[in-house]
């Protein structure tokens, strides 16, 4: 877990539909490092659990990968990392994470893929990356948001590789 600081970095992308949001996924994963967190903000639908499932198979992960709404967080270990992704959108109060034991999922030896993070308020650890997703007919805009000098790292790589792979 790393801490957050206020020197902001964006990088925003149009994908037009599920295969590029997968795509895009399958490239952030060779970015994230054991101990980052990522939050995942958006509506309903818009791409969240998509961009996880591209993100692990590119990890090679072959089996089903679920959207964690009523699980609270789905766990995935994969050459030794711990990929846990978690979605917070029932809670009723932010103190459900506390209650539920989530802080301990937060280490050093995990990537934190996190949905719905505000349900958590102040007690889900701070991003080192947030992704946004807005509908844009076709498809959805991101806005990928570095939030600690981890994120910035991965957000200029990120910003090299998308701009290699678009040409």
């Amino acid at each position: 877990m790393h801490s957050p600081d206020d020197n902001h970095s964006t990088f925003s992308l149009h994908l037009p539909d599920e295969t590029a949001t997968a795509s895009f996924g399958r490239q952030l994963a060779s970015l994230l490092r054991p101990g980052m967190v990522v939050w995942l903000d958006g509506d309903l639908g818009a791409g969240k659990t998509t961009l996880v499932r591209g993100l692990l198979r590119a990890c090679n992960h072959v089996g089903p990968v679920r959207s964690p709404t009523y699980t609270l967080v789905e766990i995935y270990v994969i050459s030794r990392i711990y990929w846990y992704h978690f979605d917070f959108y029932r809670f009723n109060f932010p103190e459900e994470f506390l209650d539920a034991g989530l802080a301990e999922y937060f280490r050093d030896d995990a990537v934190c893929l996190v949905e719905w993070p505000d349900k958590a308020a102040e007690h889900a650890p701070p991003p080192d990356l947030v992704v946004r997703f807005e509908f844009a007919e076709p498809g959805r805009t991101l806005d990928v948001v570095a939030r600690s000098e981890e994120g910035r790292t991965c957000l200029k790589a990120l910003n090299c590789g998308w701009q290699d792979a678009a040409t």
